[in-house]
């Protein structure tokens, strides 16, 4: 069984929560939240929050499921939407301001 959760528009780089998804994927999923939880990362606190929903899509789907039989089969961190700012510069010039956003994609499973 496979329960899918996700997570858009976070205000983060892809670039910098992929360095947090990376360290966690593969693990078993009370493994990956203790990692998580030491972790000092700001993203590694938008995938805490996505890695709950996941387990807890995973009991609403199936209630007999343990936790210790869960563990991420697949984690995603794709770009999201740009957010365009501009800021003041010397002699009326402007600078372009790029606000990334992400979205978080975490597939938890209990088969080999």
């Amino acid at each position: 069984m496979e329960t899918v959760a996700r997570s858009q528009y976070n205000r983060i780089s892809a670039q910098k929560a992929r360095l947090v998804a990376n360290e966690i994927r593969g693990y078993e999923l009370p493994d990956a939240i203790d990692v998580l939880k030491a972790m000092p990362q700001k993203a590694a606190k938008i995938i805490l929050k996505t890695l709950y929903s996941a387990g807890a899509n995973a009991k609403y789907v199936n209630p007999d499921v343990l936790e210790n039989d869960l563990f991420i089969k697949k984690i995603v961190v794709d770009v999201g939407p740009t957010l365009k700012r501009y800021h003041a510069r010397a002699r009326g010039r402007g600078s372009r301001i790029r606000k990334r956003t992400s979205s978080v994609l975490i597939v938890l499973s209990d088969e080999n």
